[in-house]
Formats: structure tokens, C-alpha cells, sequence
């Protein structure tokens, strides 16, 4: 696992069309703003779980995964 710190205003860049950019932070929260291509499935990790839990066969299952970890 990468883990980056960033502050405020300041941006991640994955790959050629995934950019991640630090937007406000308070409160103990960090809220992100992630500019990606249509194709790319982004959801929060709450809901990848839900998911999971679901009895969702394998082989039906397409996703793509990016672990971020914002230090403060």
C-alpha cells in the first residue's frame, strides 16, 4: 500500500485518467473529489461491503479497486 499525505487543495494523480484532490478537511473528515473516466467504477468502501456480503456469484462480480490513505 502507497500512503501519501496531502493538504489541503493538493492533488493524487493515478495512471493517466484517475485524479484525487483533497477538497476540505474538518472535523476529523476528509472529504476527496475524484475525476475519473465513465468506465471507472468508484464507490465508497461501506458499499463495496455491503456488496460483498451479498450473495453475488463470482464470476458476475467486474470491479476495479483503489486504496487510498489520507494522513493528516
Amino acid at each position: 500500500m502507497l500512503v501519501l499525505s496531502r493538504k489541503l487543495n493538493e492533488r493524487i494523480i493515478i495512471g493517466d485518467s484517475i485524479e484525487i484532490k483533497v477538497l476540505k478537511i474538518s472535523n476529523g473528515r476528509v472529504k476527496l473529489g475524484i475525476e475519473a473516466d465513465s468506465f471507472i467504477d468508484i464507490r465508497r468502501g461501506e458499499i463495496d461491503l455491503d456488496l460483498s456480503e451479498a450473495e453475488v456469484p463470482q464470476s458476475t462480480k467486474k470491479t476495479q479497486s483503489v486504496t487510498l490513505q489520507v494522513a493528516s
